[in-house]
């Protein structure tokens, strides 16, 4: 009897752990860590990408709010990084613009320096016509 039952056991054993050894793995898990492992390697776009595609597939799942939120802070993310690109462009066009009308003013006072030079001539000259009459 002692052997039946070892011998049964060990049946019970070696089928369950068969049974966990062929059952087929969960694809969301798969899904999940890839998208994980592309947001550690900073391919956010793709991760950003794999979150959703995990939702689409598994929108139920005890980890869907995580790759929810994990997807809303890459787009997120994205969002700023691209608005930062932008800012960035906009920041070197206003200084090129600040140079060329920094450029145009140092012109247009040295212009006016000329024109005060010539009225000062000009007065001169009138003061020295006014005098001889």
């Amino acid at each position: 009897m002692r052997g039946l039952r070892g011998r049964l056991a060990a049946s019970v054993i070696a089928l369950v752990a068969g049974g966990c050894a062929a059952a087929p793995v969960a694809p969301g898990p798969t899904v999940l860590d890839r998208a994980d492992r592309l947001t550690r390697e900073g391919a956010w776009e793709q991760a950003a990408g794999a979150y959703g595609e995990y939702l689409q597939r598994f929108p139920e799942s005890e980890a869907a709010a995580r790759a929810a939120a994990s997807r809303d802070t890459l787009t997120a993310l994205l969002a700023a990084r691209a608005e930062l690109l932008r800012l960035r462009e906009e920041i070197s066009r206003l200084r090129d613009e600040v140079a060329r009308r920094d450029s145009d003013l140092v012109r247009v006072r040295q212009e006016a320096d000329k024109l005060r030079a010539d009225l000062e001539r000009l007065k001169q000259i009138d003061l020295k016509l006014e005098r001889r009459r």
